[in-house]
C-alpha cells in the first residue's frame, strides 16, 4: 500500500482513494512503487501549529513533507506528508481547479519533497514543478498559476537585495530546521527527518 490517510477534518469532503492513487503516481513517476507515505488532511489551526513546531513559522500552509532518512530503500516508509484541506479548497477556489486536482498537486509536491526534491533555489523549483506537471499530465496549466512564476520572481529580487527571501507562492516552504518528533504521532521519538 502506497499511502495510508488519516483524515484528520470534517469540514471538507476529501476523497480519500483519490489521494491515495495520486500518491502511488508519484512514487512510481521517481521510481520508488513499492515505497509507502503517510498523509494527514488536517485544517488550518492544525497546520499552522506543525508549521509553528517543525518550523518556526506561524503561519498557515498548504503541505509540509517530512521525509525519513533511508529514502533511497525500496519498500520503506518514505515519510509523512501533512496537507491542509481549508487552504487547498481556498487555492482551488482561487484558480477554478476542482479541489481533488489541487489536494493531486499537494500530496504529488510533498511526496516528491520526501524523495529528495527542493525548492528553495529558482533552478531547483523549475526542475520540481516540471516534475510535478510530467505526472500531473491532463491537469490545466492555470493549476501552476502562482508556482513557476513566484520562483523566476524570487530569483530577480534575491539577486537586487543579494539574499534569499521567504517563498511568495502557493507552497510558501522555507528550509526548517530538523524535527525531534513524528508530526503524525504525538510521541517523542526521533523521525530522522526534517520538513521540507
Amino acid at each position: 500500500m502506497p499511502a495510508a490517510i488519516d483524515n484528520r477534518q470534517r469540514r471538507v469532503p476529501i476523497a480519500v482513494s483519490r489521494l491515495a492513487r495520486a500518491v502511488a503516481r508519484a512514487l512510481a513517476a521517481v521510481g520508488r512503487p513499492g515505497g509507502t507515505v503517510e498523509v494527514a488532511v488536517v485544517d488550518d489551526a492544525e497546520i499552522r501549529g506543525l508549521n509553528a513546531r517543525y518550523r518556526g513559522i506561524g503561519r498557515r500552509t498548504d503541505v509540509l513533507a517530512f521525509p525519513l532518512e533511508a529514502t533511497d530503500a525500496a519498500g520503506q516508509l518514505v515519510g509523512h506528508i501533512v496537507v491542509s484541506a481549508d487552504t487547498a479548497r481556498r487555492q482551488a477556489r482561487r484558480l477554478h481547479v476542482p479541489l481533488a486536482l489541487e489536494l493531486d498537486l499537494l500530496v504529488t509536491h510533498g511526496t516528491l519533497h520526501l524523495v529528495g526534491y527542493d525548492d528553495r533555489d529558482p533552478v531547483e523549483a523549475d526542475l520540481m514543478h516540471r516534475r510535478e506537471r510530467d505526472i500531473l499530465r491532463a491537469a490545466p496549466e492555470r493549476l501552476w498559476a502562482g508556482l513557476l512564476h513566484a520562483s523566476k520572481a524570487r530569483s530577480v529580487r534575491s539577486a537586487m537585495i543579494g539574499r534569499a527571501e521567504p517563498r511568495p507562492s502557493r507552497t510558501g516552504h522555507l528550509r526548517p530546521k530538523p524535527a525531534s518528533r513524528r508530526p503524525l504521532q504525538q510521541s517523542n521519538a526521533s523521525s530522522g527527518g526534517a520538513p521540507r
